[in-house]
C-alpha cells in the first residue's frame, strides 16, 4: 500500500465497531461515504461526501489492479450499477472495510460478499 493508503486504511481500522449513522462522518458514527472520506482526509487525500461524488473520485481500476485504500462502488440497497448507494475501502487480501446501514457497525468484510450484486465502480485513490 502506498503511505497515503496506510494512513486512510490505519483510520479506517480504528473506526471498528462504531456505529452506522445516515449522514455521519465521525467522530462517534459513520455512514459508507463519511468513513470512506475521513479516512482519505487523515491521509491528506480530499474525496467527495457522497457516494455520488466518490464513484467519480481518483481513476478508475479493474479488479486485477485493485491496491489497498482503493474504493468499492456498489449498488447497495438504495442505488444501481449506473448510480451506486454504497462505498467500502479495499485492504488487501479479500477484505474491505465499510460502514454497511443503521443498526449495524464499522466492520470488515469479504470482496466477494461484498460484491454479490454487482460492483458499480473500482477507484483508485491517492
Amino acid at each position: 500500500a502506498s503511505p497515503g493508503a496506510r494512513v486512510a486504511i490505519t483510520y479506517a481500522l480504528a473506526q471498528l465497531g462504531k456505529p452506522y449513522l445516515w449522514g455521519g462522518t465521525g467522530p462517534a458514527a459513520f455512514d459508507c461515504s463519511g468513513l470512506t472520506q475521513e479516512a482519505w482526509l487523515r491521509a491528506g487525500v480530499s474525496i467527495g461526501r457522497t457516494t455520488g461524488d466518490q464513484v467519480h473520485a481518483g481513476t478508475s481500476t479493474t479488479p486485477q489492479l485493485l491496491r489497498p485504500g482503493d474504493l468499492i462502488l456498489i449498488p447497495g440497497a438504495h442505488g444501481s450499477i449506473a448510480a451506486p448507494g454504497h462505498v467500502g475501502m479495499y485492504l488487501g487480501f479479500g477484505l474491505l472495510i465499510h460502514a454497511p446501514k443503521t443498526g449495524d457497525v464499522v466492520r470488515v468484510t469479504a470482496y466477494g460478499s461484498f460484491v454479490h450484486s454487482g460492483v458499480a465502480s473500482l477507484r483508485a485513490i491517492g
